[in-house]
Formats: C-alpha cells, structure tokens, sequence
C-alpha cells in the first residue's frame, strides 16, 4: 500500500464540497495539497485547516476553463512543492433542463468545464509525470450518471459520461509508464452543487438535494473523500461509495426497459410539479 506522506496533490473545485473535503482528507493522509478554484476566500480557509493539521497548502485562484490554466497549476505546483504526485479533476458545474429548452451554447460551457478542462488537467500532468519518469495517480471526478441518465440531466450524464471514457483509456495507455487512472462515482451530495444547477428554480429542492432522492441515496462530501484517499493508497479504476447505485447502473446497462420505465417515471414527476408550480402561481 502506497505511503502519502510527503506527496502532493493538485485538487481543482477545491474551495467546497467534495474537492475541499478530499483537500482535506489528504492533508489528514500527510500529503501536501495546491488548492485551485475561483473563489480565493474559500481557498483560504481551506488552506488555514491545512495548515492547522500540519501540511502545507498553496491556494491558486483560477478558472479551469481558461486554457492556460492547468499549466499554471502545475507551474504553482513544481515552485511550491517541488513536483506533483497526484492530480484530481474535480471542478465541475450542474445542469438541470431538459434538452430542448437548453441552448446549445449552454451544453459547450459545461463539456468546456466538465470535460475539456479536465481531459486537459490530466493530458498535461501525464506529459509531465512521463517526462521526469515519475510514478503518479490521476483522478477525475465523474458522476453515478455516467452510466446512466435521468430527464433533465442529460446534458450533465453526458459530460460525466465523456470523463469517465476517456479515465478508462487513459488508465490502460498509461500502464507502462506506472501511471494510474482512476475515476470517482459519486451519488447525490450535500454540497451547493444542487442549487446552482437548478438556477433560479431551485425552491423544489430539500435540504439542497431534489426531493425524489431518497435519504439512502444521498451522502456527505467527507465519504467521497475518504474514498479517493483510499483509492490514493490501494489506487483502482472506479472509486463508488454506493454498492446498491453501482449495482444499479449495471442492472440499467443489462436490462435498458428498466432505465427507461425510472426515466418515464422521473419525467412523470417533474410534470406534476411543473403543473403544481404554475398553479401556485
């Protein structure tokens, strides 16, 4: 089992939720962490509980979906911590909307932060890793719904989808160069997440979470994290912490009539409340 104490890594989306949880969670695992998100108030604060554990942190505030950004990770990286060992792409945004009431403008912006960023994060830490022959772990936080889809989620399951096929490529092309590839699955999560994807029309939401997601089903950030720092240390392919979601997912991939009699139910239900809304209105 791989040691962390001492290694570095670059955690993207790190100034809430999942990505400063695993921030962390890592810290806690002795490894050193460069914090990247927009918000530098909040990298800050994560970098002070970094701090207080004993680990150094280097917050970089940045957008990931500007294309200079991950060599200005991995520059903040190589002058802080002298190096990375492991990357995780984490950032990511939300997208409740049925496909034909989403713009196709609104589709590019979220593969350009969900996907692009990332497949580009992790392109150019590979390169480097390869280029000073050393060993490191690349992780991409993908979703349950990559292996499935809901009404209004498309869009999303669609990007997370896109990451977790190209993780699973890259895992096996990068083998040989003791290079691992791990994708993170996670189900429904307490973070802000949920909010920012509904928009303005978030007030059908409890707790911050959609009301049809039954409690079993939801979890905290702090239980991914401490997945990916056991993926970090016994590092495999997918990382889940719902064994009945990834059973699940195989079932719909087995027996796609059962995806699609939850899809129609699912759309069922936003009609209702759709019509329920409007009526309050």
């Amino acid at each position: 089992m791989p040691d962390l104490a001492n290694k570095t890594i670059v955690i993207t989306g790190a100034s809430s939720g999942i990505g400063a949880a695993t921030a962390i969670a890592c810290a806690r695992a002795g490894m050193d962490v460069l914090l990247a998100a927009r918000r530098r108030d909040r990298l800050e604060a994560v970098a002070a509980e970094i701090a207080a554990l004993g680990r150094r942190a280097e917050p970089v505030s940045c957008d990931i979906a500007d294309p200079a950004s991950s060599e200005q990770l991995l520059d903040a990286a190589d002058r802080a911590f002298g190096g990375f060992h492991a990357v995780f792409a984490n950032a990511g945004i939300g997208l409740e909307r049925e496909m034909l009431a989403t713009p196709i403008e609104e589709i590019r912006r979220l593969f350009e932060v969900n996907f692009f960023s990332g497949a580009d994060l992790l392109q150019r830490a590979a390169r480097r890793l390869i280029s000073v022959g050393r060993p490191g772990h690349l992780l991409m936080c993908s979703s349950c719904v990559a292996k499935f889809t809901l009404p209004r989620h498309g869009a999303y399951s669609a990007s997370k989808a896109a990451q977790a096929m190209i993780a699973r490529a890259m895992r096996s092309e990068l083998a040989g160069h003791a290079i691992e590839v791990s994708t993170v699955h996670p189900v429904t999560t307490t973070t802000e997440f949920f909010e920012v994807a509904a928009g303005e029309d978030r007030g059908h939401l409890r707790n911050g979470v959609p009301p049809h997601v039954p409690p079993l089903f939801v979890q905290r950030p702090e239980r991914i994290a401490k997945a990916v720092v056991r993926c970090l240390r016994r590092p495999h392919a997918e990382v889940w912490t719902s064994h009945i979601v990834r059973l699940t997912a195989g079932a719909f991939t087995a027996f796609p009539f059962l995806q699609e009699w939850v899809m129609r139910n699912e759309a069922r239900k936003y009609r209702r409340r759709d019509a329920e809304t409007s009526r309050d209105r």
